[in-house]
This record gives C-alpha cells, structure tokens and sequence, in this order.
C-alpha cells in the first residue's frame, strides 16, 4: 500500500458507519465513503463536534451541513499550500492520499539531473502539478473544468509558484492528448486521474473500465526517447491495482523497460491505526 506520514494539516481521525471523521487545518469535517463498511466502532471524541457533515439525500446526492465552517481556507503539505472549499458531492477539492506519489515522482524530478517535462491529465485543483513544479519540472496542466483550473492557479500562487513554468488548459484530455501527438511534443512524465464516469460536452459517455486501455496507449506515444514516470490513479471500486498493471506492461514497460509498482493508496486512521484504502495507483519508472 502507498502511504505517506508526512501531512501536519491533515488527519483521518476515525471511520465507522460510511463516514470519514477528518481534521483538515483546525477544521473537522465528517464525509461519506463507501468503503467504511462497519458499523458501530465511533470511538474519537470529535464526532460530537464536527465543524462540518456532508449528509446524503434520500433522493440522490447531499450537502453540507456547515455548522461553523468558513467557505475557504488554507493547508499546508511541506512548502505546498492548497485552498479549500466544502464542494458538491462531498469533496473539498483535494485528495490527501495523492501526497503519497507526490512524494514519489518530486524525489525522481529532483533526482533526474536534467529538465523535465510533465503532463497532468486530469489534473483537477492541481496537487500534482503544485509538486511537480515544486521539484523543479515544467507542468501542462489539462483539465475540462473551468473552475478546478482556476483553483489549481490559486494553489500554484499559494504555493509560491505563480510564475513557475506551468501551462494551464481546460480541455478535453483525450482531444488534447491527440494534438499533442500530431504536434511531434513529447514528455518525460505523464501523470493521469481519469474519473469512474463522466459525460463530454457533446454527451459523450465516459467509462473508465471500457476506455482506460486506449487513453494509456494513446499517452503512451506522448513520451519522450528517455521518460522518467508513467502514474495512472483510480477510484473504480472493482478495478485492481494488477488490472492497471498489465495496462502500463503492454502500453509502457514492453517498449521503455523500467519497472511497474501497483498498490492501493492508503491513509492511517488515529483512533485504530489500521489503513483506510483509498483507491489505487500504477507506477511505472526508469531504473
């Protein structure tokens, strides 16, 4: 599993009954997550005094009940600060167990002894990009939203990184990821989050497990003669580590070598000690 011990700003202090008790800065938030499956076991004083719940409707979707909670405010990871905002659909606009392969790849930017060029497909409020461009790499930055774009430039200045060398895009990244190809520009670290489902500005159905295999091969072709890292995260209930594994195996590994890790990503419950999964990540790297 991949975990990482180095956040201060953030602490998933307990999970019971479907929900995620977190400390997020000085904010406590309670949220829903499908893989808390047992029931019973809410054990950290904090539950009584959330600054914030996400409750789900009974006919579909939710909100936040905010009790005291601003609209936005600021956390911290090593020199990487983030906004955040309570969102629809429960989120609030980052996702704390990504630390864990921005540890990674920043170790292997800082490490390569040359430039590197990252593509950061979609790349949402940008915890990927902030630290790619923290470790010294140039970032494209692609992502359909107008309003995570725009959030990833503002963690970018938070950060100290407006003026670093980041190219922001809202786009389609399959469109995208097709013009650049036909363009001859190429990257020595692709980095991917698609989503489970989703729909295209002209209905497009997006699902993930019917067209990851030819977004990776398509990405694949974007690398450049001596790439670095290949990351592809997912959130697909179902959709194993080994099954993405396999993908980068044919599409990456047979023509570049290297070596491909695939695990769940995880973050640490206080109140048990155990490891929460969190979806999961494939890692593909130079030698």
């Amino acid at each position: 599993m991949f975990t990482t011990d180095r956040w201060k700003d953030y602490e998933l202090l307990d999970a019971t009954d479907g929900n995620r008790l977190e400390r997020w800065g000085k904010y406590v938030l309670v949220r829903p997550d499908p893989q808390i499956i047992w029931k019973n076991v809410a054990r950290h004083p904090a539950w009584n005094r959330a600054d914030g719940v996400y409750r789900r409707s009974v006919s579909g979707g939710g909100g936040w009940v905010k009790n005291d909670l601003p609209e936005s405010w600021n956390i911290s990871y090593g020199s990487l600060r983030f906004v955040l905002r309570p969102m629809g659909f429960k989120h609030t606009g980052l996702f704390p167990e990504q630390a864990a392969n921005w540890d990674w790849f920043s170790e292997l930017i800082r490490s390569a002894g040359r430039p590197i060029k990252v593509l950061n497909l979609f790349a949402y409020t940008g915890g990927a990009t902030v630290a790619a461009a923290a470790a010294g790499a140039s970032v494209v930055h692609v992502d359909a939203a107008k309003g995570m774009v725009a959030q990833a430039k503002e963690n970018a200045a938070l950060s100290g990184l407006a003026d670093a060398p980041i190219r922001y895009l809202v786009d389609d990244c399959k469109k995208f990821a097709e013009r650049e190809l036909r363009r001859g520009n190429r990257y020595d670290g692709i980095i991917m989050d698609p989503p489970s489902y989703g729909r295209g500005p002209n209905g497009e159905v997006w699902k993930l497990e019917e067209s990851i295999d030819g977004l990776i091969a398509l990405t694949a072709q974007l690398l450049s003669p001596d790439p670095l890292f290949f990351l592809v995260n997912s959130y697909t209930t179902g959709l194993s580590p080994s099954t993405m594994q396999y993908l980068l195996e044919l599409h990456v590994r047979e023509k570049h070598g290297g070596k491909i890790d695939a695990e769940e990503l995880g973050l640490r419950v206080t109140q048990t000690g155990a490891y929460l999964p969190c979806g999961a990540s494939t890692r593909w790297y130079r030698l």
